[in-house]
């Protein structure tokens, strides 16, 4: 019989079938699809669910999904699937199972995304279910805990407790605490301990993890040393294997003979071993130990036949294990937010404290302190140097073993080849991190005996050592290490040390650079000012000087005093605009300058007239002031000249008076059309001149004249014609602890 045309052409007939594929693959695709809303009514629901559950669609619509299912699996869906769902989004896996029309159960795994509106509320839930057949083992356990779910309010409460026990356990031990409890309640165990997989093992990805006993009650040490021992190499498959039970029989005492002898020591029979685990994530095991006597879930038949564990029991040992997961998960998130607020704390107290700094010095003392008090038991820093690596200090933790860090402190880091982390982080130029510090390094990174010995004193486990790079350039390096009683550094610690020490070689880099500004300054500053005025018969002479107390140590006042070969005293003050580094240096040439020009023995008119003129060609930078005078001191004769400078102050007899002299422009400034004017006179036996720059009378709260009628009224009431004393009462009257300007002050007294 033949059919239409191109009915057996098979090209056609998946045409056609490509054609319907859209909704014939959702109705009779391999698994089941349906969409429900937040409160779980299903709105739509595929033919293949339908036929699973022996369903109409009419009779699906509008039913809640976790009606559908059984009561352990409706206790999971609101304790697990829809916390998690809300949270995350998403599901994957979860096994649940469904109950159909004829109350037969359907084993399925979901899958499930939540879909949310624009302010993140849920507005559909869309699931995928896969029958689970391969999972029957499963299906079974978690079948007869459901059953007696339903049978015992006392496992639900339990579950119940658990949750909200979990909920309210913000830490690692808290977690613990509870499930050890819960657990050991659950099955009457005389002991539980929950042993957790290092999340931070030392050496590589290869190596086998570690396990501690995170909290333990009533089982011997000597047991759990044992169960640890066993499950290296063996830990993943211990794991995978769910809950099981270890009977102390004839095959354990033959293959595990150390943990026979510690159960029959601790009066157990059996053990039971729940994986805890979260997400498909392994972190550890619970372990209850049972005895000859049962509890209420499990009875031994005789000590060492100890009756299989009931489905209902495993799947309540599960349950607890997949909750403690969850909790455990959740408490750790908790701990390292905090521990992450923590660390912000640290680095922005360093930061304070790194700023408060006065120096070099000062800020490596400070980071050592801060270091042993939040991070680390002792910190070393060393700090390079033209000479070399030099150790400033080495801090310990306890006071009580400060002396041996000072005994560390006289050990430099060694300049030949070692494997010192220190070191070796200054030539890789990055973190050095010593997870275990073992006795062979211990050995290779000290330099004597001694030093080894103090080693062993701390009890030091672990080493961070991190340079201080700025600018591409190593200015030293910080050893960080931690003893016994606190245990080995993490990656965060690493993370921390790093961010720290990129803090202070900012702050070490700037300190450096002013010291060495200052020492520039100091040095500058004896190089250009000139020596103590000359001894000269006939006068009593004395000179100060102070810089500003903002900006470098020197600045551009000035003031000179020179012997002449005709007997008489050449005096010179002057004010340099500004108080940097550029106005000590005109300073310096203008000083210079005035001492060539001294050769000629020009009069002070001509002294500023010659500068004036020959301004533009010394290529000085800024202008300023100057007064010029010569004395003659057998005879008092005094001239004066000056450019643009304040008139000296003539102190007689306890009246003080400023002499009338007349200035020209200033040095610097477009020559004046006449020559500079001079003022000549006689300096009286026994008065005192006192030459000085306007430092000493100008203030930011006070104008000029102000300060010209304050000194006035010091000089008079000085009582005094010494001028080292006038000159310290001078300069205590009229200023300051904070100087906003340079002050050059010169007082000379004719005594003859």
């Amino acid at each position: 019989m033949t059919g239409p045309p191109g009915e057996s052409d098979p090209r056609a007939q998946l045409g056609r079938l490509l054609e319907e594929d859209p909704a014939d693959l959702y109705e009779n695709a391999p698994m089941g699809y349906l969409s429900a809303l937040p409160d779980g009514r299903i709105v739509k629901v595929n033919r293949t669910f339908c036929a699973w559950t022996g369903r109409s669609p009419e009779d699906l619509l509008g039913i809640r999904f976790q009606d559908l299912l059984t009561i352990g699996g409706r206790v999971f869906h609101e304790t697990h699937l829809l916390p998690l769902l809300r949270m995350q989004g998403a599901v994957r896996e979860i096994a649940l199972d469904v109950v159909r029309m004829d109350g037969s159960l359907l084993p399925c795994l979901i899958n499930a995304v939540e879909l949310r509106d624009d302010d993140g509320a849920p507005v559909l839930m869309r699931a995928t279910l896969f029958e689970a057949t391969a999972r029957r083992r499963y299906e079974r356990e978690l079948l007869s805990a459901q059953r007696a779910a339903e049978a015992s309010e006392a496992r639900s409460r339990m579950v119940q407790q658990v949750v909200s026990d979990m909920a309210a356990a913000t830490s690692v031990a808290d977690v613990a605490s509870v499930i050890v409890e819960r657990g050991r309640e659950a099955l009457g165990a005389r002991g539980a301990a929950l042993v957790l997989v290092d999340e931070d093992p030392s050496g590589g990805v290869d190596r086998v993890p570690g396990l501690h006993t995170e909290h333990a009650v009533g089982l011997p040490a000597e047991l759990l040393h044992e169960l640890r021992v066993a499950a290296i190499g063996q830990l993943a498959l211990e794991l995978a294997q769910g809950v099981r039970t270890v009977t102390l029989d004839d095959r354990l005492r033959t293959g595990r003979p150390e943990v026979a002898a510690a159960m029959l020591a601790g009066g157990l029979s059996s053990l039971v071993l729940v994986p805890v685990d979260a997400d498909s994530r392994r972190l550890g095991v619970l372990v209850l130990g049972l005895g000859a006597v049962g509890g209420d879930l499990i009875s031994l038949d005789e000590p060492e036949a100890v009756r299989a564990t009931e489905p209902a029991d495993v799947e309540l040992l599960w349950t607890l294990g997949r909750q403690a997961g969850q909790a455990l998960e959740r408490a750790r998130l908790h701990e390292e937010t905090a521990r992450q607020a923590e660390r912000s704390a640290f680095l922005l107290e360093a930061a304070r404290l790194l700023a408060e700094a006065a120096d070099v010095r000062d800020t490596v003392e400070r980071l050592a302190g801060l270091a042993v008090e939040r991070l680390a038991d002792v910190c070393a820093i060393d700090l390079a140097s033209e000479q070399g690596m030099t150790r400033p200090v080495v801090r310990h933790r306890d006071p009580a073993l400060q002396s041996l860090a000072d005994e560390l402190r006289q050990r430099q880091l060694p300049q030949r080849e070692t494997p010192h982390p220190g070191m070796e982080a200054l030539r890789r130029g990055r973190s050095v991190w010593v997870r275990e510090l073992d006795e062979e390094l211990l050995t290779a990174i000290t330099l004597d005996p001694r030093h080894l010995e103090i080693a062993h004193e701390l009890e030091l486990v672990s080493m961070i050592s991190v340079p201080f790079v700025s600018e591409g350039r190593a200015l030293g390096v910080i050893t960080l290490a931690a003893d016994a009683r606190r245990g080995r550094f993490t990656a965060a610690d690493v993370d921390v040390a790093e961010q720290l020490a990129l803090q202070v070689a900012l702050v070490v880099a700037k300190a450096q650079r002013y010291e060495l500004d200052v020492h520039t300054s100091h040095t500058l500053q004896a190089n250009l000012l000139p020596p103590p005025p000359p001894e000269v018969a006939g006068l009593q002479m004395a000179v100060r000087y102070l810089a500003a107390t903002q900006g470098v140590e020197v600045g551009g006042d000035f003031y000179d005093v020179v012997r002449l070969p005709d007997d008489q005293v050449a005096l010179a003050v002057g004010d340099v605009v500004g108080h940097d580094i550029t106005a000590a240096a005109t300073m310096g040439q203008l000083n210079s300058v005035y001492r060539a020009l001294l050769v000629d023995r020009p009069a002070p008119s001509a002294m500023i007239d010659r500068l004036q003129a020959s301004w533009s060609l010394l290529g000085l930078q800024r202008m300023a002031t100057a007064l010029f005078a010569t004395l003659h001191p057998a005879t008092g004769q005094l001239r004066i000249a000056s450019a643009g400078h304040l008139p000296p102050l003539l102190l007689t007899a306890g009246h003080a008076e400023f002499l009338p002299v007349t200035p020209s422009r200033m040095l610097g400034a477009p020559p004046a059309p006449a020559p500079a004017m001079e003022w000549a006179g006689v300096l009286p036996i026994g008065a005192t001149l006192v030459l000085f720059t306007d430092g000493l009378v100008e203030s930011r709260s006070a104008d000029i004249d102000t300060g010209l009628a304050h000194l006035l009224t010091a000089a008079s009431a000085s009582g005094t014609s010494d001028p080292d004393e006038l000159c310290d009462r001078l300069l205590a009257e009229m200023t300051g602890a904070h100087r906003a300007d340079d002050i050059a002050l010169l007082a000379l007294t004719r005594t003859a």
